[in-house]
């Protein structure tokens, strides 16, 4: 066996080691252990949980999707020369990583620093072939995009009106929104979202499903505040970016975003996004990728959008994207949320250093901090759509700070 063979067979045996979990996962039962993770159907994928592990990690196999193929060459993920060893304090004690996962509903959790993988861990059965579900994670993949084709020149200026590349929305409250705003959630528009089966996201989902995405778009047609002033989650307005790209680019998101960020940052598994009976992606959730792929997202994100010193994703947008210092003040931690800032659909921490997420219900999340090119990902089946309605949130987040606290004091 040749040197880089005999390493490349150390490192998979050691990321092999990391994914075999010590303990039982929490309510196991209760997400199907015994009928083999089942896969649930259209109509109970999003609120059955006894499907929801087979279902977040399969989606491609119950919806139509269009694909984006890997890279011909996988970007490495090194295994660590140090120590690792990663523990939390929650609740006045003191956890290790493996008691998170023993107390959280976590499908798969990945730690990257410095490229090195730190932890790598699955639980319900899940391999690290298997493609788990963004959620609104997606909405970030999608702003990346936006400054793609900015920078293209396929879009002039993030001020214009959405309606100027899509003459379909003219006269309508959404296609009257700038594209700034609606990377911003800002488009003053009436949307609730609530994930009960009642709110404005089910009946636009509906509406695309049945009429297509520009006839869904224009069912909301009340500004209650001035666009470019408030911060309004709605996953309608990330769609809305969806159907621009559609028009700038005369190519599906995933193609491309398939050249110029999945291949570029050197995924090693294809990822899939789910489509609408009109063709267009469900740009506000859905895509599915492997978690080392999401790894691999974050530490491209982590060294401002370049991979092996190029420049993938535009490094000025990326900041516009990322620092709440670039936001105006209404988007600002602790303004566009209790906790929380708002960019072009990222997440942002408070604090001087630039820290963010990109984060998607029942608890799937990608943490990124830059100065320390530090990476944490989370794939979950948490209980609640809202895991601030649990202690996912606080605990994850927990574990978030004491890795940032860790590395941030050397």
């Amino acid at each position: 066996m040749q040197p880089r063979q005999i390493l490349a067979y150390s490192l998979a045996c050691f990321l092999g080691a990391l994914v075999v979990p010590a303990f039982a996962a929490p309510d196991e039962e209760l997400l199907g252990k015994d009928q083999g993770y089942p896969l649930g159907s259209r109509a109970n994928w999003f609120f059955d949980e006894g499907v929801r592990v087979g279902s977040f990690s399969h989606l491609d196999e119950l919806f139509p999707h269009n694909k984006l193929s890997k890279a011909a060459s996988a970007l490495s993920l090194a295994a660590p020369g140090g120590e690792t060893k990663l523990s939390y304090r929650f609740e006045k004690q003191s956890w290790t990583l493996d008691d998170f996962l023993a107390h959280q509903r976590v499908t798969g959790l990945m730690v990257i620093k410095d490229g090195a993988v730190l932890f790598e861990r699955y639980q319900y059965d899940r391999k690290p072939a298997d493609r788990f579900i963004s959620h609104s994670m997606a909405k970030s993949i999608v702003s990346l995009a936006v400054g793609m084709a900015l920078a293209e020149g396929k879009i002039a200026s993030l001020d214009d009106l959405i309606s100027k590349y899509v003459p379909k929305l003219a006269g309508s409250a959404y296609g009257e929104t700038t594209i700034r705003s609606a990377l911003r959630m800002s488009s003053g528009v009436r949307f609730s979202e609530a994930y009960d089966g009642k709110d404005d996201l089910t009946r636009f989902v509906i509406a695309r499903s049945r009429d297509g995405s520009i006839s869904a778009l224009r069912e909301f047609e009340v500004r209650e505040a001035e666009q470019g002033t408030r911060f309004h989650y709605a996953s309608s307005e990330t769609l809305l970016l969806a159907v621009l790209l559609r028009e700038v680019t005369g190519t599906t998101l995933s193609q491309y975003l398939t050249t110029r960020l999945w291949q570029p940052m050197g995924a090693e598994a294809d990822a899939t996004w789910s489509t609408s009976t009109d063709g267009t992606e469900s740009a506000f959730g859905n895509f599915n990728a492997t978690l080392r792929d999401y790894g691999r997202l974050g530490m491209l994100l982590a060294n401002d959008g370049a991979v092996g010193g190029k420049q993938i994703v535009p490094k000025d947008y990326l900041l516009d994207a990322t620092d709440w210092h670039r936001q105006p003040a209404a988007f600002a931690p602790g303004k566009a949320t209790p906790y929380f800032g708002y960019g072009y659909q990222f997440w942002l921490y408070p604090g001087e250093k630039r820290r963010f997420a990109l984060m998607g219900v029942y608890g799937q999340s990608i943490f990124v901090d830059p100065e320390l090119k530090l990476v944490m990902v989370v794939t979950a089946a948490a209980k609640n759509a809202d895991i601030g309605k649990e202690s996912f949130a606080f605990e994850r987040g927990a574990v978030w700070r004491a890795i940032v606290d860790k590395y941030g004091s050397r």
